[in-house]
């Protein structure tokens, strides 16, 4: 298993949303090639991938954001895919992540995750990420 940052979005990478977002989102399309380009191009997202055998089987995308308060993150779309869950690829796309932002001087790394991904959910604690109190409010445009 490897862990990288993609720097150009190929065609692979483009197939590799494609098999994973439907994986994570029923309600979100995968991202066509333009969007890959923009994502990775985004000074303020980092794309890594997962690697097993050649074959990208998860991604994660760190997302930072300066305030006035110091640089912050957050932790989005992570997806590992079906295949390859349980054998550590959500662990090491997520710790990639963390040392990415702490290289970076990120003063937290925040994320999401529905109460009934509970693998997921276990991970994440297991981690170290702490349950805030807090609502997270949405609003669509």
């Amino acid at each position: 298993m490897t862990i990288e940052v993609a720097n150009e979005a190929t065609d692979e990478l483009v197939r590799a949303f494609a098999e994973l977002i439907p994986q994570l989102s029923q309600s979100s399309p995968p991202p066509d090639a333009a969007q890959v380009a923009a994502l990775v191009d985004d000074p303020g997202s980092v794309v890594f991938l997962a690697r097993l055998n050649g074959e990208i089987v998860g991604t994660l995308t760190l997302v930072l954001y300066r305030i006035p308060t110091g640089l912050k993150a957050w932790i989005e779309d992570v997806v590992v895919d079906a295949s390859a869950r349980g054998h550590g690829v959500g662990d090491l796309l997520n710790q990639a992540a963390l040392e990415a932002a702490r290289h970076r001087g990120v003063k937290a790394v925040s994320l999401t995750s529905r109460p009934s991904r509970e693998a997921a959910n276990r991970l994440y604690q297991r981690i170290g990420f702490t349950l805030r109190e807090t609502n997270v409010y949405r609003y669509d445009v």
